[in-house]
């Protein structure tokens, strides 16, 4: 029967082989929730010693790759066979091998420049991304012998599929945060025979070993946003939405009321609304830097060094620091884009979950309804449902409309102050049903509002220039107004939106000039 692994660590030791002159080195401390997971799947590894392939979940900042070097130093132990661990991301080369020196296994980098293995005896290890190596395994002079027990890292990409060919005598071992495949035609359960689950988002905030999340939701009209073959929002279309001066005044007010002062990470879907954002913050005096991947190697470490040393530094980027980066000093993160991807939404936010003595809580600032869409980041997920179903989970999650649906646009203060004349508030919601009543057409109930509107500017407007100013400053309200009439009619499709708010807006327009003469 086999040891679990408290117990195995200390026997083991006692009776090493030559292979094993891996002595145990004093690498980073196991937990009891780590050491669990490791003894689960050692079982697994025990019952099915071949031709098996497992999944196994963890969140982000849980320790996964503490776990999987862990499981690599004691399989080579237990087998005498050899481990390949496989990444996607260079910078998570350097970090996987630095972690296995530190518990004595001796690994080697296959990299771009690596085109053969003449040493490979002298190594128990390899790591290697995953195109490298599958260009390396498609030439015949390039042989991996021995290899029991190959890992994969991030293991929600499908990229690494076409690796497991090489090596179907051999345990594969995948390890991800979030379960759910990134091409919902290809679910991981084809590729893996079951899942392990570990210890929960949740669980680990409770218990410190992540921070505690207060996210903050600014709701945004996402209709505008297109989806692309990848099941995601395009960049175009987001670029459109999140460049525009509403969106990043709400992204520059967003943070001045919640994260002022603190170490930022703005999470961008486009190159240009990251510069844009930069621009935004360096006007306002913050001191912000902006990052995407047209960097070279020494502006990014330049970038990022200050970014650690600077308590209060702000930094935009293209969700390039999604994986294989960890400062652990961020204190806020800002969602400045909307995402259909589970993976993706958990990534960013764990950008800020490290706990440190001194942060045992992080901001999340969401500007693109996720925390809507997913759920709160430590909200319970059932995994093994996921994993299961992935399609009826994806099909259960709320649309762009449902979400929609649950806003309420509150006048803030800084515009309600260009309306001092006036009383403000209008439920587009009652005047539908008043109108019903009333034996009125619906539409009556946008005349009414916009009577509303038409009275707010000519109240507080003494000539056409100022009150096509003060209009400028109700186009949200009057968005929000129509698509609650819109929702009340069900009729929401985006034409029908645009073409109402154009006709709203040129009336509007008219009962001004009207007023005015």
């Amino acid at each position: 029967m086999w040891l679990s692994l408290s117990v195995f660590l200390n026997e083991r030791i006692m009776t090493l082989e030559p292979i094993d002159l891996l002595e145990k080195k004093e690498g980073k401390k196991l937990y009891d929730y780590q050491i669990d997971a490791i003894d689960q799947i050692f079982d697994r590894i025990r019952k099915f010693p071949s031709r098996y392939n497992l999944l196994f979940q963890l969140p982000t900042g849980g320790g996964k790759t503490v776990i999987f070097s862990e499981i690599s130093r004691r399989y080579i132990l237990e087998t005498q066979k050899k481990v390949l661990i496989l990444t996607h991301r260079i910078e998570l080369l350097g970090q996987t091998s630095r972690m296995l020196d530190e518990i004595a296994v001796k690994n080697k980098i296959i990299n771009s420049k690596l085109k053969s293995l003449p040493d490979e005896e002298e190594f128990q290890c390899f790591v290697a991304m995953v195109e490298t190596l599958n260009n390396r395994l498609n030439d015949a002079r390039f042989a991996m012998k021995n290899i029991g027990l190959v890992i994969v890292d991030e293991a929600h990409y499908n990229s690494f599929r076409k690796i497991f060919k090489f090596f179907e005598n051999s345990i594969i071992l995948g390890v991800t945060a979030t379960p759910l495949s990134s091409n919902i035609k290809l679910p991981l359960k084809d590729n893996y025979n079951e899942l392990i689950v570990g210890e929960s988002i949740s669980a680990l905030v409770e218990r410190g070993f992540l921070a505690k999340a207060s996210t903050y939701s600014y709701d945004v009209a996402l209709h505008s946003l297109k989806v692309g073959i990848n099941g995601d929002y395009t960049v175009s279309s987001s670029e459109k939405l999140y460049g525009n001066y509403f969106m990043q005044e709400k992204l520059l007010y967003a943070y001045e009321e919640k994260a002022k002062g603190t170490k930022t990470l703005i999470f961008n879907n486009g190159i240009n609304t990251s510069k844009q954002v930069y621009e935004l913050f360096r006007e306002a005096n913050y001191e912000i830097r902006h990052l995407d991947n047209t960097h070279n190697e020494k502006d990014r470490q330049d970038i990022l060094a200050w970014f650690k040393e600077k308590p209060d530094a702000i930094l935009t980027s293209v969700s390039i620091l999604t994986t294989g980066f960890d400062e652990p000093t961020v204190e806020t993160v800002i969602l400045n884009r909307a995402t259909k991807s589970l993976t993706l939404y958990h990534q960013m936010i764990g950008r800020g979950s490290r706990w440190l003595p001194n942060k045992k809580e992080f901001c999340v600032i969401d500007l693109g309804n996720n925390s809507r869409r997913f759920g709160l980041w430590e909200y319970y997920i059932n995994w093994q449902d996921i994993f299961r179903s992935p399609q009826s989970y994806i099909e259960g999650l709320y649309s762009d409309e449902e979400i929609e649906r649950e806003f309420f646009y509150d006048m803030p203060p800084e515009t309600r102050k260009f309306f001092p004349a006036s009383t403000i508030g209008f439920d587009m919601k009652e005047a539908y049903r008043s109108a019903l009543k009333e034996g009125k057409k619906p539409r009556h109930a946008v005349e009414t509002c916009l009577s509303y509107h038409a009275a707010l500017i000519l109240e507080n407007a003494t000539d056409f220039f100022e009150a096509m100013d003060l209009l400028r400053h109700l186009e949200k309200d009057i968005e929000y107004q129509i698509r609650q009439y819109a929702m009340c009619i069900a009729k929401a499709t985006d034409n029908y939106l645009k073409w109402l708010q154009e006709e709203y807006t040129r009336k509007l327009q008219q009962n001004i000039r009207e007023g005015l003469s």
